[in-house]
């Protein structure tokens, strides 16, 4: 299965992103509002990294409150690592788990298509696996 099938009637406006300019303190409000993990950040509709609650946690370790007003952009991971839509799922699960990453944009040439989570790739995996399992069930039974 690859990544197209994943984001198929998922509209790529729906994506929810930041620019490079925004305070930290506005990202991190976003991330709690919409009770996600991670944003990718956008520079005139091309993705230029991601912001997620590591990036969070480094910074207030490192720096304290004072990087709650910086921008967006000097704290972001960057840069971004993307797949595109005929990125197969395992291939996808592999670089998350080589990268130790939880996150990441599809991207189609440069334009941003779709985001995905590692629980979107597990569950995507899950199903597969349920789907040839009950065909190998029916197979034997009819056999």
């Amino acid at each position: 299965m690859e990544i197209r099938r994943l984001i198929e009637g998922r509209a790529s406006s729906d994506i929810i992103s930041c620019a490079l300019d925004i305070p930290v303190r506005e990202a991190i409000a976003l991330l709690a509002s919409k009770r996600i993990g991670a944003i990718p950040v956008t520079e005139h509709g091309k993705v230029v990294g991601i912001f997620s609650e590591r990036d969070v946690i480094y910074r207030l370790a490192d720096e304290g409150d004072a990087c709650l007003s910086r921008p967006l952009g000097d704290v972001m991971t960057a840069p971004a690592i993307t797949v595109n839509r005929d990125t197969p799922v395992l291939e996808a699960l592999a670089l998350m788990t080589r990268r130790r990453i939880r996150h990441l944009p599809v991207v189609d040439g440069a334009e941003m298509c779709g985001f995905i989570s590692i629980g979107d790739l597990v569950k995507a995996r899950l199903d597969e696996i349920q789907h040839e399992a009950e065909a190998m069930r029916e197979y034997i039974q009819t056999a």
